[in-house]
């Protein structure tokens, strides 16, 4: 029998842990009774009821696992490692609030077998807030624009990896992994699948302003040079123009001597515009260093606490 493997990272979810777990069960043994399966949890480090509750879940259950994190490693290192520890001949990574629809699994499925590699689900819709659906959209599309790498638009890692690719994950050695960006610069064989994103069943979300900025900081700075080539750009024009301005202001200086007052106006402007364009190029600048940073730092992607079920 082939083994389907299901990733679900989780983070203060107790009110979906038992929920989607019994979901995707009961999706697996019902509709696709002819694989073996395993359920893999991967705990952040939560700080609720959600390690007991998974406990209580692999003591039911054999083929539910669970890895508990030493502490919080981020939105992106957890799913990443979660993939690396599955066994089976493919594996689906989703989200434990039910914002990706158990439903697809067999989908998914069917898709693999018909010999995709990577079957990705694609939102062409969702019921979250409408200004900040608006507002990935234009990330994707800017960062689709701005990539070497031709970017999926709308894709948050939720899909199926075939056992290949999922190797090749684990002999990439990147200590801060964007597993978006991999899909999009390795996979192959690649299927869509698009899906309307549901609202999330309870709790509430983990993302923030600062999460979605460090996300889009972190796919910008592994997969675009556009930043470094708009500073060299900019620097370059603001100094042909600084220059052209001041051989115009001392031209008419010398023609009208007596008429023409310079001041400190001029001065003034150049100040405050190349000084805005400095810090805000020092801050990109900065950005790009501190992704160089944590790579050549070479942290471990995960510390694990605990196993369960392994």
């Amino acid at each position: 029998m082939k083994k389907i493997s299901v990733l679900i990272p989780c983070y203060n979810e107790e009110e979906n842990v038992v929920p989607i777990s019994k979901a995707a069960t009961d999706i697996l043994e019902k509709e696709l009774p002819e694989y073996d399966y395993e359920l893999v949890f991967i705990d952040n480090y939560s700080t609720d009821r959600t390690r007991d509750l998974l406990r209580m879940i692999c003591s039911q259950n054999p083929k539910i696992k669970a890895i508990f994190n030493v502490t919080n490693f981020g939105q992106f290192n957890s799913p990443y490692y979660g993939i690396c520890q599955t066994t089976g001949d493919c594996t689906i990574a989703m989200s434990c609030d039910f914002q990706d629809p158990v439903e697809l699994i067999p989908v998914f499925v069917h898709e693999w077998e018909n010999g995709y590699k990577i079957v990705s689900g694609i939102k062409s819709s969702s019921k979250e807030n409408g200004f900040i659906y608006f507002l990935r959209s234009m990330y994707y599309k800017v960062i689709k624009n701005m990539s070497s790498v031709e970017m999926i638009e709308h894709f948050t890692g939720f899909g199926l990896y075939d056992k290949t690719f999922v190797k090749l994950l684990q002999q990439l050695d990147d200590p801060i992994p964007f597993i978006r960006g991999v899909v999009a610069e390795y996979g192959y064989k690649r299927k869509d699948v698009e899906y309307e994103q549901p609202k999330r069943r309870a709790g509430k979300t983990h993302n923030n302003w600062y999460s979605l900025y460090d996300a889009a900081m972190l796919s910008f700075t592994s997969y675009t040079k556009i930043g470094l080539r708009l500073a060299t750009f900019a620097g370059f024009l603001g100094s042909a123009f600084s220059i052209l301005v001041a051989l115009v202001y001392l031209v008419m200086k010398l023609i009208w001597w007596e008429r023409f007052p310079a001041g400190m106006i001029p001065v003034l402007i150049g100040i405050f515009v190349i000084g805005s364009m400095q810090l805000f190029f020092i801050g990109l600048l900065g950005e790009y260093i501190m992704n160089i940073n944590t790579r050549v730092m070479h942290k471990p992607l995960v510390v694990e606490e605990e196993r369960i079920n392994f």
